[in-house]
Order: C-alpha cells, then structure tokens, then sequence
C-alpha cells in the first residue's frame, strides 16, 4: 500500500474545503428527522448529478445511493460508504449564524458532517475514477432509533448494489481532531428495550393492607433488574441494564394506589448468548418479584439494533491504510467499544465491512454527542473524505 497514494486524495479535497463547509453549516441549519429528510436527501442529490453520478433514490423512503464507476471495471469489485442523514429531536443551545432554523430540531449527532463528508469523497472519486471496480455511495436516513438500515436493506440495498465490503464512520469528540480509532471486534453494543406492566390491586393510600401495591413491587422490580447484571453476566463480558422511566398513578392523587405500574428502560449487550440470558432472567426477576406480592407482571422484551461488529480483515486494513494517511500517532487500533448502539450493524449482518470513529475532538469542554451545544467540527470534513477515497481506491486498486 503506496503511503503517497493513500495521502494524494486528502491533498486533493483540502483545496475545496471552503466548499464542504458551507455545504456543511447549510445541513445543520435545516435538520431534518429519520424518513423525513427530503431536503437533505435533495441536496445530496443535486450534488451528485452535478458531478454527472448515478442516482438511485428512495431506498429506504428517503434513502440515496450514488453509483460511480471507475476507470476500470473489469474486477467486478464493489465497495460501499455509508453516511447517515437525520438529526435528533432536540432543542439547539449554539448560537452561532448556522444554528438549527427548526425549533426543537438539531443536528446534535453530526450526521450533517458525515453526509458532507460522502459528498467531498463522492466530488474526488467522480474526477479521478482511479479504481478498478465499482462504488456505492450510500446515504442512510434514520440512524436515529428508526432502523434506516433494515429499511434500506429491505428495499434491496444489497440486491442492487453487491457489495464486497462495506465501512461507515462516525465523529467521536473524545478523540482528537483526525484521530482514527477502531476496533477489529465489537464496537458497539445491541441496544434492546423492554416494558414491565405490573399488575396489582389498586386502593386508599391510608389503607395499604387492602391493596395488592404494583408501585412498592415496581421499586423492588428495579432493584432486583440490577442483580442480572453484577451476579450473572460473567465480568469480562460486558452489559447494561437501565431503567429510564417509572409510570404509576396521578401526580394529583396522594392517597391513591393505583392498578399497576409501568417500567421501561434499554439493555445493551456485546455476545448473543448474554442479550438472550439477560432477556430471560429479566422475565424471571420481574414475574417471580411481583408474584412474590400477590400481583403479575407482563415483560416485553424488543431487540432494536444488533451489536456492531467489525470484520477483522476489513478492520486492520482500514487501520493500515488511515496509519499511511495520518501516521501511526493519529490510529488508535484499539478503541474500547461503546455501549451506545448503531444501525450500520443490519449491513454487517449481510456484509463484512467496518465502522470507524473519526476523532473531532470537544469533549473536554462538554460539547459531546447528543448535546445541546454540539457542533461538528469542520477542520475535519477534508479527513473523513479522503478516508472513504481511500479506502475505495486501495481496495480496488487499478491494474498495473
């Protein structure tokens, strides 16, 4: 792998930089939700058809895929680059000229960011074709939570376009401006989400004894959800359970004890053989706690993403590559696994691939992911480009 090739595309995108800022800035100021994103989906599709890129639209409702071909075809190679597109539901706090235009809408996650980046490599690809095979540019809508990867892979993303490989990325603003960091394994976890409604008989507050009381069994329910965890997961797996919310009864009726009481909250596992043990012992826990009161309860358990989980071939040459690009200092080969969740996971259940962090730094001053005065770091946007060149051209590199 020539380390002046891997460098020449990141030498070529720095000198429209000014452009893939203001493209950028414009996203942010117009964030739009998962399966809604018709204005970005839009601009994304201009862009391409200006560069002369086929277009393929509507995969996965608003979803994008750009076909370039390069010089050569004869390998019959493909490789796919994926940005997300939509933003959070969420109120902007950054008063800057390009702040959010849309009350209780921001780009808190910098997918404004990654789509501009697959755009800036989409402009260098287009111009140079310097691989011998095919690329597919994919621009995913409803990362957040609304599985736009399911959608577009339904819709026959791999049907139509066969990739051999396939590499996302995502800012990561606890590692500096234009660090790489990955993993060959797990990168993040599979987030799943359960409801308990429990059931038990409701009353006068001042008379508890002629009650059946599902809010004294909720109390004991989450105390007893910890125990999963920390006396069944062995410690060197990891996972995570987490109660985010308690419904029982009204606000405006103290003495009232109500029928039942609901619970809801995530799971976020690595292995399969844990999400599946900690499933079963949460339906345990919850029914055998409320029948231990004189009540019921009803578990619901959904696994909304699977964990994301890197192909080690297509990882350690994603690691190689970024170290003849940015220098060995700048490639963190190691990057200990997230227990958030990502649903670029549904493509690498189909396909091997890799999903990367690209460092941006600001967590130190508390502008992190999902924050009210997140930005996504422009000096950047050259980086990740060139990044997605270059692993399209050495992945399929031009015959001698």
């Amino acid at each position: 792998m020539d380390a002046a090739a891997v460098r020449s595309p990141l030498q070529h995108i720095l000198r429209f930089h000014d452009d893939l800022t203001a493209i950028r800035r414009d996203l942010h100021a117009h964030p739009e939700l998962g399966f809604e994103e018709v204005r970005t989906a839009g601009i994304a599709a201009d862009e391409l058809n200006a560069l002369g890129i086929e277009i393929h639209a509507g995969i996965g409702k608003t979803g994008l895929v750009g076909v370039i071909r390069g010089r050569q075809c004869d390998s019959g190679r493909m490789v796919g680059l994926r940005a997300d597109m939509d933003a959070l539901p969420m109120t902007e706090a950054n008063t800057f000229g390009h702040c959010s235009r849309k009350p209780g809408l921001m780009h808190g996650c910098g997918h404004d960011g990654h789509t501009t980046m697959l755009l800036g490599a989409a402009r260098y690809l287009a111009a140079t074709r310097n691989f011998d095979g095919t690329v597919a540019l994919i621009f995913q809508p409803a990362e957040e939570g609304r599985g736009g990867a399911q959608a577009m892979i339904e819709d026959g993303l791999f049907d139509t376009f066969p990739c051999d490989a396939i590499y996302a990325m995502h800012n990561w603003p606890a590692l500096p401006p234009g660090t790489l960091g990955i993993n060959p394994g797990p990168m993040m976890a599979a987030a799943d989400r359960f409801e308990i409604v429990i059931h038990g008989r409701g009353g006068h507050g001042a008379h508890p004894y002629q009650t059946c009381d599902p809010v004294l069994m909720a109390a004991h329910t989450i105390t007893a959800l910890q125990s999963i965890v920390s006396r069944n997961v062995n410690p060197l797996d990891s996972a995570v359970v987490s109660v985010g919310s308690m419904q029982a009864g009204h606000p405006g009726a103290m003495s009232v004890i109500p029928n039942e009481a609901r619970l809801v909250g995530t799971v976020r596992s690595f292995r399969r053989s844990v999400q599946e043990m900690v499933e079963a012992r949460m339906r345990t826990v919850a029914q055998s706690v409320a029948q231990a009161f004189g009540g019921t309860a009803d578990v619901t358990y959904e696994r909304i993403y699977p964990a994301t989980l890197n192909t080690p071939h297509e990882a350690d040459f994603l690691a190689d590559l970024a170290t003849r690009m940015l220098g060995p200092e700048r490639v963190v080969r190691d990057l200990q696994p997230s227990m958030g969740s990502e649903d670029f996971s549904f493509m690498l259940q189909h396909k091997p691939g890799a999903y990367f962090r690209l460092g941006q730094g600001g967590a130190e001053e508390g502008r992190v992911l999902h924050n009210a005065s997140y930005d996504f770091n422009d000096a950047i946007l050259p980086v990740g480009s060139a990044l997605f060149c270059a692993l399209a051209e050495q992945r399929m590199p031009l015959a001698a």
